[in-house]
């Protein structure tokens, strides 16, 4: 059976999710299970609910846990890569707040804007040095990439390495779910052809039973049903005539519409979270407290209110809490997750053919978009491998929309690949939240202060 190797595995809830989905699959249910993290804490985290997941569905993979990538890496069949360089603090809270000193707002600050751009920046020397690594160790695997900047790593790792890749998300088949909750709908009872760049594709086609679903979500903003936390979506549905994958505050921070110093009235109308992945990381650190405990004493029961409050104080939702509970309790017996990763391998591996969206060059995949782009498009997997579908051409609007996305994707790959450091101001002046809140040198300067206040966590640039 083969090797997977976790990359990140102290990102402990995400790998926990990854591994059930995995170890259900009797095809990878013997795998051997290379778990790497710099983090020894939460690696050894990792590693003991490894060991519970395998006992609760009663199968028997080889659970490695290392501190050194390069013994992780050693023969592995496939990688995936889950890691965040430069964690919360420091590198998260220099992205949000030396913004905020220039009245530049931001919701999740991973995908583009100033802090998708410096994000891009701090991991893809990592990421290549992985793949270096990989070259060397194990060439022929497959790299499966979780990590955001989505579009940019990706992009930089096919342009920069050999390595056989493919980016993964859960927005498309996350918001197709979400939209046939809404529609009355099951899963099963809605059909769908999305494309576009990452967290920026849209649903060319959504129907049920071959009956199109577009007139019903529609009817949501007629009768005013649409959902308070998901305005800014609709709201660019009833302009474009097309839905979009990722959240109304990723989307938010991808246009220069929405977001803006001088009209709070936006941020109010549109209902939009500012500092929302603060937010998050706040209760996914009280989260991982909550769950060190539990794993330290795996007999002793969490006290059901005791997390509650202790989320709560860290601003967690109720689905937070609930989602937290319900990790905490079922651990091994959790339904698999609408991850695509442990599809792919299986269908690698078993040839059981599967399709899911990937993240992909555009090798004449969208003819309306650069052929260099990184593009996410339905891509079959069998024992052949990862075959993208060609889509054709994109309705205008939307092409357009995504250039202005891609311009700062290729900028910042450009930089990070060449280290030169005028190419980060190009980013950032492109960028379309930057430049419709600031001034060219007010721009520079922002860029300089992040620079600066990144250190070590940056090259040096020329």
């Amino acid at each position: 059976m083969p090797k997977i190797c976790f990359l990140g595995a102290g990102s402990t809830v995400f790998a926990i999710n990854l591994l059930q989905d995995i170890l259900h699959y009797p095809a990878l249910s013997g795998s051997v299970i290379a778990l790497h993290d710099i983090d020894p804490d939460r690696l050894h985290a990792t590693e003991q609910i490894s060991y519970q997941i395998s006992q609760s569905l009663g199968v028997h993979p080889t659970i490695e846990a290392h501190l050194d990538r390069r013994l992780a890496l050693q023969g592995a069949d496939y990688a995936i890569g889950m890691f965040q360089v430069g964690g919360y603090d420091p590198a998260t809270i220099t992205d949000f707040n030396i913004p905020k000193k220039y009245g530049l707002q931001q919701t999740i600050a991973d995908t583009l804007g100033v802090g998708g751009i410096m994000r891009g920046l701090r991991t893809i020397p990592v990421y290549l040095e992985m793949c270096r690594d990989m070259a060397e160790l194990c060439p022929d695997v497959f790299l499966l990439n979780y990590v955001n900047p989505m579009a940019m790593v990706t992009w930089a790792i096919n342009r920069a390495t050999a390595i056989k890749s493919v980016g993964l998300c859960h927005s498309v088949q996350g918001t197709a779910s979400y939209l046939a909750s809404l529609l009355g709908l099951a899963d099963e009872d809605i059909n769908y052809l999305c494309a576009g760049i990452n967290h920026m594709a849209f649903y060319l086609r959504l129907e049920s039973h071959g009956k199109d679903l577009y007139p019903k979500l529609r009817d949501l903003i007629t009768q005013e049903k649409v959902p308070e936390d998901d305005r800014v979506r609709f709201d660019i549905f009833k302009r474009l005539g097309y839905f979009v994958t990722e959240s109304s505050e990723h989307f938010a921070e991808y246009t220069p519409w929405y977001i803006k110093q001088n009209r709070p009235d936006l941020i109010e109308s549109y209902n939009i979270p500012l500092d929302e992945y603060i937010r998050r990381c706040e209760v996914q650190i009280a989260g991982w407290e909550v769950l060190r405990a539990k794993i330290k004493n795996p007999e002793l029961p969490v006290d059901p209110q005791a997390m509650a409050e202790r989320l709560t104080a860290a601003g967690a939702t109720q689905k937070e809490i609930l989602y937290a509970a319900s990790l905490l309790g079922n651990v091994g017996n959790q339904e698999p997750s609408n991850e695509y990763g442990a599809q792919i391998i299986n269908a690698m591996e078993s040839g059981e053919p599967c399709v899911i969206y990937g993240n992909v060059p555009n090798q004449g995949l969208i003819q309306n978009l650069p052929k260099e782009a990184c593009v996410e498009v339905p891509c079959l997997v069998d024992k052949n491998g990862l075959q993208p579908t060609q889509i054709g051409t994109l309705p205008p609007q939307l092409a357009a929309l995504m250039q202005t996305n891609i311009n700062v994707q290729a900028l910042t790959v450009e930089a990070a690949l060449t280290q030169k450091k005028e190419h980060i101001y190009h980013a950032a002046m492109l960028d379309p939240h930057t430049s419709a809140e600031l001034a060219l040198d007010q721009i520079w300067d922002l860029v300089d202060d992040l620079i600066e206040s990144h250190g070590d966590w940056l090259p040096r640039y020329q």
